[in-house]
């Protein structure tokens, strides 16, 4: 895929929401060098409670750091920061999601690297944005969810709140950091002129929550919570729209007459409920449907609702999603030889363009896998490369008794 074939991004990036933002770029045809510390990023030592490893390799560094080159380099050294500053020169993007002391500590911030390359992009991903009362906090997916209220909405009642089973805000930050450095992109093509973009979970945290804010800004009187009553799926919501356990799963039941749903579950009581009563009277409805779902299993009702045009849909755990047949025809998930031989299984770049996905050109690399070929390409002989690697400013791949 060579839609963005000629731009260079620098990713100064660890954890999930950068790497993953910029992995959108690379899948494009970017050319993306990550810019690591010597001991490699955050992501290549997480790996889950369980510390999973495939291939060498952390899941988390294998989630989206595909299609990306690997130069390990010590930026706390002056040689180091020379490096940085030549390659900042060649780039088109530069982007980091380090805490916003650290990268003017390093003369890396957007003023700095605007000096060196005026139409720069400076794209910066942040807990809770650049400036403000809370900039020197950390920010991490669990604590935004709780702040910004996502928590607070995915929780029943009356059991209070509950996170999201993703990391649902990085994955949305990740997508707006992607969407405005793309933007920016854009205008300069247009016009040459250089921005920076700033993205933050607190903010994409929020906007994940757009239609749930909207609706409770706006309009009637506030509610005094806004956790899910038990069975629907939303504060907001009318019954029947919810989840209902059966037989012997869960099906999820969208948006329906209740005058339908009533006759089709052959619930006599749901006869005759006006349609203004049913928002006041939701939880009441919702029992009942809950109680008469639990009679029949998931393929009954499905048999039923299919047939009935009814909007609904089991709820399927991992193993049924991998082996669903729309996913499957989607190619939402991709198998490709890890960068350490093994096979490694990623979920494929969401959106095809003429009909095609993105291909995967390489996997998640080792640690300074593309080091000295980064180098060669900004000037450095060989002999200075073996210098510096020497020194330790700068890291190439080991192998598994330490050697280079």
């Amino acid at each position: 895929m060579d839609l963005l074939s000629g731009v260079r991004v620098l990713s100064f990036n660890h954890f999930l929401m950068g790497p993953f933002g910029i992995q959108h770029l690379a899948d494009l045809g970017a050319d993306v060098i990550v810019m690591e510390p010597i001991e490699g990023g955050f992501q290549r030592k997480w790996g889950g409670g369980n510390n999973r490893q495939v291939d060498g390799q952390t899941v988390l560094q294998l989630a989206a750091n595909r299609n990306k080159r690997s130069l390990a380099i010590d930026l706390k050294s002056p040689k180091g920061i020379e490096i940085a500053r030549r390659l900042v020169a060649t780039a088109d993007v530069v982007s980091e999601n380090y805490r916003p002391a650290v990268m003017k500590k390093l003369g890396l911030d957007y003023d700095s690297v605007r000096a060196i390359n005026p139409g720069v992009i400076y794209a910066s991903a942040s807990g809770y944005g650049p400036t403000g009362p809370y900039v020197e906090r950390p920010g991490q997916d669990l604590l935004i969810q709780a702040l910004a209220g996502l928590m607070a909405i995915t929780g029943k009642e009356p059991d209070g709140a509950r996170a999201v089973g993703v990391s649902a805000v990085d994955h949305h930050g990740a997508a707006l950091l992607a969407l405005g450095i793309l933007a920016a992109l854009v205008r300069r093509g247009r016009t040459g002129q250089g921005c920076r973009v700033d993205v933050s979970l607190l903010s994409s945290a929020i906007d994940l929550q757009l239609e749930s804010f909207t609706t409770y800004l706006n309009g009637g009187p506030k509610p005094q919570s806004v956790r899910e009553p038990p069975h629907l799926a939303g504060w907001y919501y009318n019954a029947p729209y919810g989840v209902y356990r059966t037989k012997d799963g869960h099906m999820a039941l969208s948006m329906a007459s209740l005058e339908t749903v009533g006759k089709l579950m052959e619930i006599p009581a749901l006869a005759g409920i006006a349609e203004d009563e049913i928002f006041g009277r939701r939880v009441e409805i919702a029992d009942l449907i809950a109680a008469r779902f639990l009679e029949q299993s998931n393929a009954h009702w499905v048999d039923i609702f299919t047939k009935h045009a009814i909007w609904h849909a089991p709820v399927n755990d991992y193993a049924a999603v991998v082996d669903d047949p729309q996913v499957r025809h989607n190619k939402s998930f991709v198998t490709v030889p890890g960068a350490g031989g093994a096979s490694v299984t990623l979920v494929s770049h969401p959106v095809t363009y003429d009909g095609a996905a993105p291909a995967v050109r390489f996997p998640p690399q080792m640690l300074g896998a593309q080091t000295c070929e980064v180098l060669r390409e900004i000037g450095y002989q060989d002999s200075e490369i073996e210098q510096l690697i020497g020194a330790g400013t700068v890291g190439i791949p080991r192998t598994g008794d330490g050697k280079a």
